[in-house]
């Protein structure tokens, strides 16, 4: 936590970090009013009771008075030259910057010293504002997370995002719920989130995700609701939206595989029931794609494909 909020404090006056709280029962509390107290023009501490992560960005949303609105974990960091070209830009947009800008991200998994970078310059103009029209193919494992986005602040407050509270992969939610609201993008290809990976306890930590499946799987039918009340019309945003559901899709159901219980199994169908039940069109796509197909191969013998090829992946791209 001291490590990510020397990071931000590059920013200088042009940053208001907010330190959300969010009940805990270690020094947070003592570290945040620190900081607070050394630097009151640019750090407000927020003290909440236990909400989880969802709670905690609803929090900081809230607190929020700048113009956008970044999400940075405690244990990550961002990159001080890419930073500062990142508030140049933020600068020099004036009145007319983009509903949401995008840059890279840097697994910096412990351990690995070949550290991966996600970019999107195959499939984004750059440093320039663009439209979903404008958008080329995302491949898999492309994905716009959290970690790439700042969100325009009053944009976020208009779409109405509230995240659940006490329930851990809801920055998938955050970052997918408002898109239907952006009409305007802005990429910079910069290495500019650190975004920290290996720890055992971390909530993308394999064990740690098997035992929390139930809350993939919540966030997996808010993304479902969410895409079918939106009623997206831009065709590449749409397409863009369904790959995103497709790979929580598929993540959810590999962890249900790698519990492999029968309870888990049930959970697995469920999900996919659930997902027929409220589009059968959008089922039939996400379902007879590629990934659909993987994880929902039949008998024991397709489940251990199905893992097996998780396992492959895995190894090739390192993401937990």
């Amino acid at each position: 936590m001291e490590n990510c909020i020397r990071s931000l404090l590059a920013g200088g006056e042009d940053v208001e970090i907010i330190i959300v709280n969010d009940g805990s029962t270690d020094a947070t509390a003592e570290i945040a009013d620190r900081w607070a107290a050394q630097r009151p023009d640019i750090i407000r501490a927020v003290h909440q009771e236990n909400a989880g992560h969802g709670g905690a960005v609803n929090a900081g949303l809230a607190a929020a008075a700048g113009r956008y609105f970044k999400v940075v974990d405690s244990d990550d960091w961002v990159d001080e030259a890419a930073y500062d070209k990142l508030l140049t830009a933020i600068r020099n947009f004036g009145e007319d910057g983009p509903d949401l800008l995008i840059s890279n991200y840097i697994y910096e998994k412990q351990g690995k010293k070949n550290k991966k970078v996600v970019h999107y310059r195959n499939a984004l103009p750059t440093d320039r504002l663009f439209t979903w029209d404008e958008i080329h193919h995302l491949r898999k494992g492309q994905y716009i997370l959290m970690h790439s986005v700042i969100y325009r602040t009053e944009l976020l407050k208009e779409s109405g995002i509230v995240l659940p509270k006490h329930t851990f992969y809801v920055d998938n939610f955050f970052v997918f719920q408002p898109l239907p609201f952006v009409k305007s993008l802005y990429y910079m290809d910069v290495d500019f989130y650190r975004y920290f990976i290996g720890r055992e306890d971390q909530s993308v930590n394999e064990a740690v995700m098997i035992r929390r499946v139930d809350q993939q799987i919540r966030v997996a039918k808010l993304m479902i609701d969410c895409l079918i009340a939106a009623q997206v019309d831009n065709v590449r945003l749409r397409c863009y939206m369904r790959s995103y559901l497709d790979i929580n899709m598929t993540i959810a159901s590999i962890m249900l595989l790698l519990s492999g219980t029968p309870e888990s199994l049930e959970k697995k169908r469920e999900l996919w029931q659930y997902l027929q039940s409220k589009d059968r069109q959008l089922y039939r796509r996400i379902r007879t794609g590629l990934l659909g197909q993987a994880v929902n191969l039949p008998g024991r013998g397709g489940r251990r494909i199905s893992i097996y090829i998780y396992k492959a992946v895995q190894r090739r791209f390192g993401f937990n």
